[in-house]
C-alpha cells in the first residue's frame, strides 16, 4: 500500500512540475535600445520598442508592427537588477534582457 501511494505522489508531482510552465505569464514590456542593434534577422534602430516574451519566444514590435523575432531561454543571475536593461555584445546583437527588481534574465540563442 505504501508504494502505490509514493508512486502516486511521485506522479502527482511531476504531472505540476510539467504544468506551471504552461501557466507561466507571458511578459510584456516596453524596453529602451540605446543604439543600433540586431535581434535575430532584424536590425533595429535606437528607441522604444513593446518586448513580449511568451515561454522561449520573444517578439519586438514598434507600434503595431512585430519587427523582430527570435528565441531564448531564462536564467537566473546571483542578485537583482536594479533596473531594466537591453545588453549588447561587441558586435551590436542583443544578447540579454534584465527586468527590475529579478533575478531571472532572458538571454538570446543567436
Amino acid at each position: 500500500m505504501k508504494s502505490q501511494s509514493l508512486v502516486r505522489s511521485i506522479v502527482l508531482l511531476a504531472v505540476v512540475a510539467l504544468a506551471v510552465p504552461v501557466f507561466a505569464k507571458p511578459i510584456n514590456k516596453t524596453i529602451n535600445i540605446p543604439s543600433a542593434a540586431k535581434l535575430g534577422q532584424a536590425d533595429l534602430q535606437a528607441g522604444e520598442y513593446r518586448l513580449m516574451i511568451d515561454g522561449t519566444k520573444a517578439s519586438v514590435q514598434k507600434g503595431s508592427q512585430v519587427v523582430a523575432q527570435s528565441e531564448g531561454r531564462w536564467e537566473d543571475r546571483d542578485s537583482k537588477s536594479p533596473y531594466d536593461a537591453v545588453l549588447l555584445n561587441d558586435k551590436g546583437r542583443v544578447t540579454e534582457v534584465r527586468f527590475s527588481g529579478q533575478k531571472r534574465v532572458f538571454v538570446f540563442s543567436e
